[in-house]
């Protein structure tokens, strides 16, 4: 998964860069605020990092970066998963543009993706150590999570424990303080539910006690009524039956003579059937009706005390029987929300089983710190700390978290019979650039990423101990594409690919170039770096001789790509050099340091 090309547009000082990268170990170099680390911000904005308009060259309407990388096997399932185009053996192309408003747009292989997207696909493409790394190792998260990574840890059962039983503890920790209140709103339903109980009104029996109220309170104008009815039907005299039945009669006996007489016939039959079974219906309700002045009193007592709760309880009548079924519902949630022996139930045994993850992640640490502070007190000694030793310090956290119940820091003593101390306190510069390198380099197999980013992470080293950089980058960029901007001409001269970053004046402002260098211009470059604009003979023939020797020299052992609870090879001390390599470093050193002291 190594880096192929970056593509840059307008990006702060860069108006356009067009730039192939190979595999192997390059470095950029250049004079203080020529744009080396412009580029590390481009690839770290292309892999979703936040942005703002500031990345926008003055006067433009947008910046542009376009990065490309090896497409592998291991990115297929990713890519698969995110709805993304990828092959094996093919390119993925990450884009990102930045507007002068600060808003920005990214693709992944032509395919609009999210800042998300491209935070996660760039953790497995790239890893970049700053010079300023250690100081993310004071934070005991920091130095927790390097511990972990590096005995390969998993602290993901201990977070989901920690987080039920931080429920469960809130859970009842509410119960308890509230424990009066909900007693008391407890108290209040189980009043309220024994008032409707007394009622204990169904569903839909409203209306139907209505309409057998209205019926009771007017039966016996229903029952005169239906007398009424029933005596004109039947009178010989002045009822309907009588001249009904006549009438039919006499027509049927002269339908043979009309024959339209017939359905006339047949009107006046039904009109006789009709009225016969008017009169039986009126002969059964006169038979079953009764004014039933109890049950009217029962009505009208119900019917009563229904409107006096839907009034009380600020309810339409039809809306009692749903009522009384929700406070029934709260009623039960509040008996089991007050149910403190459950839930302290429950509380205790979310905390057993915390204890119980996180007493296995402490033993896993508690095997991983020793070979931890094994693997990068061995880096030291070859990093001019001889005898310096590194700890991984496990102690008990002041409490229970989600990343269980260790504290980790970082303890550092920098000379033989030193006790060590915390990583913050160690005094040199160049004691914690080194201590920095120290633990990159360590950890560097770590992650899968296929390219290795040194953001002037040499920073404060010089002599003996940045030619063995040098070279130690030089056997990481065997197995893995590593990148490096310095200052040192003794790590310049170990790269296989050395580019020049420079500023230059232009009718549209200062620019920034990006140059390889190879043959005379790359030992100008070293000699630049040894000493200063002037070039002489001596800082050339220096130059010449660094290069020579990066190539004839044998690389440290860098630690090879491992299991991850296994223990790296430990990074071997530079050979001894010849006295003529000694008085250059010497001259080498003086001048670095004089540099630094300028802000070279």
């Amino acid at each position: 998964m190594a880096l192929k090309r970056i593509v840059l547009r307008d990006f702060v000082i860069v108006q356009a860069l067009d730039l192939d990268w190979q595999s192997g170990f390059t470095v950029l170099t250049g004079e203080t605020g020529a744009g080396k680390s412009i580029l590390i911000d481009a690839l770290q904005l292309a892999l979703g990092a936040r942005a703002d308009a500031d990345v926008v060259r003055e006067g433009c309407a947008q910046a542009d970066i376009c990065v490309e990388f090896d497409c592998t096997q291991g990115l297929l399932p990713w890519l698969e998963e995110a709805g993304l185009d990828g092959g094996e053996g093919s390119s993925l192309l990450l884009r990102r543009s930045i507007d002068s408003q600060g808003r920005s747009r990214a693709w992944i292989n032509g395919t609009p993706a999210t800042a998300t997207q491209l935070r996660s696909l760039g953790e497995q493409l790239i890893d970049i150590h700053g010079q300023h790394a250690w100081q993310s190792l004071t934070r005991a998260d920091a130095a927790r999570a390097l511990l972990d990574a590096y005995g390969g840890i998993d602290s993901r059962e201990v977070q989901s424990c920690w987080a039920r039983w931080s429920q469960a503890r809130q859970a009842l920790q509410r119960a308890q303080s509230a424990q009066d209140s909900l007693q008391r709103e407890r108290e209040r339903l189980q009043w309220q539910i024994a008032e409707l109980d007394k009622l204990s009104p169904q569903a839909d029996e409203w209306d139907e006690l209505n309409a057998q109220h209205t019926r009771l309170s007017h039966a016996q104008t229903l029952i005169d009524t239906a007398q009424t009815v029933l005596q004109m039907l039947e009178d010989d005299e002045a009822g309907a039956s009588h001249p009904l039945g006549r009438a039919s009669h006499l027509i049927q006996n002269q339908e043979h003579l009309e024959p339209e007489f017939r359905n006339i016939a047949d009107v006046l039959v039904s009109c006789v059937a009709q009225v016969e079974d008017a009169r039986h219906s009126l002969q059964t309700y006169l038979r079953r009706a009764d004014l039933d002045p109890e049950r009217l009193a029962e009505l009208d007592t119900r019917l009563s005390l229904w409107m006096q709760l839907a009034r009380r309880y600020k309810r339409t009548p039809e809306e009692l029987p749903g009522l009384l079924a929700g406070w029934r519902q709260e009623l039960q949630q509040l008996d089991a929300a007050v149910d403190i022996e459950s839930l302290h139930a429950a509380e205790q045994s979310a905390q057993q089983q915390y204890q119980a993850a996180a007493r296995l992640l402490s033993q896993q640490r508690a095997l991983a710190a020793p070979r931890l502070s094994r693997a990068i007190s061995q880096a030291m000694q070859g990093l001019g700390m001889e005898g310096g030793v590194f700890e991984a310090a496990l102690t008990s956290a002041e409490g229970p978290g989600a990343f269980g119940t260790d504290s980790v820091a970082f303890l550092v003593a920098g000379h033989p019979g030193a006790s060590p101390r915390p990583i913050a306190k160690v005094a040199s510069g160049g004691e914690l650039s080194r201590i920095s390198l120290a633990i990159a380099v360590t950890t560097s197999e770590l992650g899968e990423a296929g390219t290795l980013i040194f953001d002037e992470v040499d920073s404060g080293v010089g002599g003996a101990v940045a030619e063995t950089v040098g070279r130690l980058m030089h056997a990481l960029g065997r197995s893995r594409q590593v990148l490096a901007v310095t200052h040192l001409p003794q790590v310049a001269a170990c790269a296989d690919h050395h580019y020049l970053v420079a500023k230059q004046r232009a009718r549209q402002g200062t620019l920034s170039t990006v140059q390889p260098l190879a043959g005379d211009a790359r030992e100008a470059e070293l000699a630049r770096m040894l000493g200063g604009e002037r070039l002489s003979e001596t800082t050339l023939a220096h130059a010449r001789e660094m290069l020579a020797m990066a190539r004839q020299a044998p690389a440290p052992r860098a630690p090879a790509r491992r299991n991850k609870r296994s223990d790296p090879a430990p990074l071997q001390p530079p050979a001894a050099a010849s006295p003529r390599a000694r008085t250059g470093s010497a001259a080498m050193r003086t001048a670095n340091a004089g540099r630094r002291s300028t802000g070279g």
